[in-house]
């Protein structure tokens, strides 16, 4: 697994800018993944639709996916009741995005928050930094056994617990990390900050410093056009791949209860050139993207190779 990995950060080292995947959410409810249901359990339970998910992004041309894991660390999974499937699922997730993995592509075990903090962060910390160090480790070795070549660290609200789970990965399996924050667009100050107020600059140097090889945002509030600003605010700061996979756009809830997103795969591709030329060396979609998405997004990139 560690070959592989390595084999990832060389492409990097090379100059070639890869396309990642996009949302798996997004897929899973128009599956029929019902709201409140846990995400992670149809890697048991519906293993055909999740591995057809995978095997859809690597046909429209991602270089790699991540594995239907976001909430499985045993501190998110006892929400359900699910925290003894802890490894199992995580070991399944990994294992049916790497059965449709093609030859010289890769699969990034996806880390998502706790939805906890370490008890020294004043005034919401609840749980020992050692508890969240020992959840991240688990989830990691888990989706090593199971095939992982990486991980994707991401969705991270607080460096503080991204932190943790960059350096719980890395101390576990010492496999390759990407680390990707959540920003919010604070438009009355025209900026990008974390929940907490972190800038985009501060926070690369931060996930740097605690092991990441690989920086940047995913999801958040806006759509290609505030990934290209952080991109530019993190590559101020920095020479170390970025990655940037934002939303199709805002939310649109409808009547009938319903989530879609503004951006057609169409309307979304539009802004990946200036993504690009900001200095993005990997993109991707995250909530409200598809493989039509991903395949517009990769024709774009290879197009550019």
């Amino acid at each position: 697994m560690a070959n592989r990995g390595e084999a990832f950060l060389a492409r990097l080292r090379r100059g070639e800018v890869l396309v990642f995947d996009g949302a798996m959410g997004t897929m899973l409810f128009a599956a029929g993944l019902k709201g409140g249901a846990c995400p992670e359990l149809w890697n048991a339970t519906h293993p055909d639709v999740v591995r057809g998910i995978h095997q859809g992004y690597f046909e429209a041309g991602s270089d790699f996916v991540e594995t239907n894991t976001f909430g499985g660390t045993r501190l998110k999974l006892a929400a359900y009741g699910l925290q003894d499937r802890t490894r199992e699922l995580n070991v399944l997730g990994a294992r049916l995005a790497q059965e449709v993995c093609p030859p010289g592509r890769f699969v990034a075990g996806s880390i998502g928050p706790t939805g906890h903090l370490p008890d020294w962060f004043a005034p919401l910390g609840d749980v020992s930094e050692q508890a969240l160090l020992d959840n991240f480790r688990e989830q990691a070795e888990a989706l090593a056994e199971g095939g992982a070549d990486l991980f994707a660290v991401e969705t991270m609200m607080y460096p503080e617990e991204a932190v943790l789970a960059i350096r719980a990965a890395k101390e576990a399996t010492g496999f390759p990390v990407m680390c990707t924050m959540f920003f919010q667009f604070e438009r009355d100050k025209g900026r990008d900050r974390t929940m907490w107020g972190t800038s985009p600059e501060e926070a690369a140097k931060v996930l740097l410093e605690a092991g990441a090889d690989v920086v940047g945002m995913n999801c958040g509030d806006g759509g290609p056009e505030r990934a290209a600003a952080i991109v530019r605010a993190m590559r101020s700061v920095t020479d170390a791949p970025l990655i940037v996979y934002p939303n199709a756009g805002l939310p649109i809830v409808h009547k009938d209860g319903r989530t879609t997103y503004e951006l057609s795969p169409e309307e979304m591709v539009k802004g990946y050139p200036a993504i690009l030329e900001a200095g993005a060396n990997i993109v991707g979609g995250c909530c409200g993207t598809s493989p039509a998405h991903l395949a517009l997004i990769s024709a774009l990139v290879k197009g550019r190779r």
